[in-house]
């Protein structure tokens, strides 16, 4: 896409160098033309929307990027109605709703929890494992002592509507993962509704940049459904379901978490964006990696990644359609776009 060495001999042939990021399609969507733009949010699916109000709130009183990306993000965590995040989330195939999360800083300070049981809100334990451990990331019930030592409330997180799906999948349940069971539980009912919109829901990955221009991410899900117990996707991965670099940028994933650990994906996007890809084309190069290595594999499921780069433009791309991701910032809180897909 970018050919470095064609740029530089046209350059010194008096033609006049371009920003690397001007590439972008002049389309309000990519962000391109809000160069600086701070605070600036952006988070996965539509449920972002109400997610990355709550984040304002800390942004716009000049707080800093890492309790915005928290605070955010622990909309989705707590709602009760979103399967696939949190509290209410499926359960894997043994009726254990296990969940993962991950936090990155401006100063690549990170932390995670995988396979976390019974809290609220795995994004907070996530980030005192950053505070106050030397690790990077706690699992299982070594994660949950911890978050109890913390101070953090045992809950049931499995509710009536949730055990009530995976009782019905019971039924006819093959001792297998079902990748993207989400998409399908919702089309039974309502077969005209796309992945992503308010009936069916994901990972939720959120990108900030504060008043300071300071980067921090975050990812949080319960993970596949009814998923073999002890599973873990992408998302508590630091490089795979988000990384974040202060020089450049950030980038966080959704959906068959498989395929962007294989890609180390968030990583590969960030490191597109250094070389000078816009972040809708660095996602998109991130997506095409995943067909190329897999492309049966990947007509079947869903991946799709998010960026965010330094100047505060945005993109996004996917292997299908029905992508969604939304943008706040001071002139509109309530941005929702649809992201470009292959298929």
């Amino acid at each position: 896409m970018h050919n470095r060495r064609k740029f530089i001999k046209l350059s010194a042939f008096g033609i006049p160098m371009l920003s690397s990021f001007s590439s972008l399609s002049r389309d309000f969507t990519t962000g391109l033309g809000q160069e600086q733009v701070r605070p600036i949010v952006i988070s996965t699916w539509d449920f972002g929307i109400a997610a990355n109000q709550a984040a304002w709130k800390v942004l716009s009183a000049g707080g800093r990027a890492l309790d915005a990306v928290e605070k955010g993000v622990h909309v989705p965590e707590a709602d009760p109605k979103n399967q696939s995040v949190g509290y209410g989330g499926l359960p894997d195939r043994d009726g254990h709703v296990t969940l993962d999360a991950c936090i990155m800083d401006e100063l690549g300070n990170c932390g995670s929890v995988a396979g976390l049981e019974h809290i609220m809100h795995p994004i907070s334990v996530a980030r005192l494992v950053m505070e106050k451990t030397p690790h990077v990331m706690l699992v299982g019930d070594g994660a949950l002592q911890f978050a109890l030592e913390n101070g953090f409330k045992k809950e049931n997180l499995l509710t009536k509507e949730s055990e009530k799906a995976w009782r019905e999948w019971l039924k006819t349940a093959k001792y297998e993962p079902i990748m993207n069971i989400e998409n399908k539980l919702y089309d039974k009912a309502a077969p005209r509704k796309l992945p992503g919109n308010q009936y069916n829901h994901d990972t939720i990955g959120m990108l900030a940049i504060d008043a300071k221009g300071n980067l921090s991410g975050a990812c949080t899900t319960s993970g596949m459904a009814y998923k073999l117990h002890g599973r873990v996707g992408d998302s508590p991965i630091i490089g795979a379901g988000l990384y974040v670099d202060n020089e450049i940028g950030g980038a966080t994933s959704t959906g068959v978490g498989e395929e962007v650990i294989r890609n180390v994906g968030s990583f590969l996007v960030v490191e597109l964006m250094r070389q000078g890809y816009s972040p809708e084309d660095a996602c998109k190069e991130a997506v095409m990696r995943i067909i190329k290595k897999k492309p049966d594999i990947a007509k079947k499921i869903q991946v799709g990644f998010l960026a965010l780069n330094k100047k505060g433009e945005y993109g996004a791309y996917a292997i299908q359609k029905g992508f969604s991701y939304a943008v706040c910032t001071a002139q509109k809180s309530d941005l929702l776009i649809d992201g470009k897909s292959y298929y």
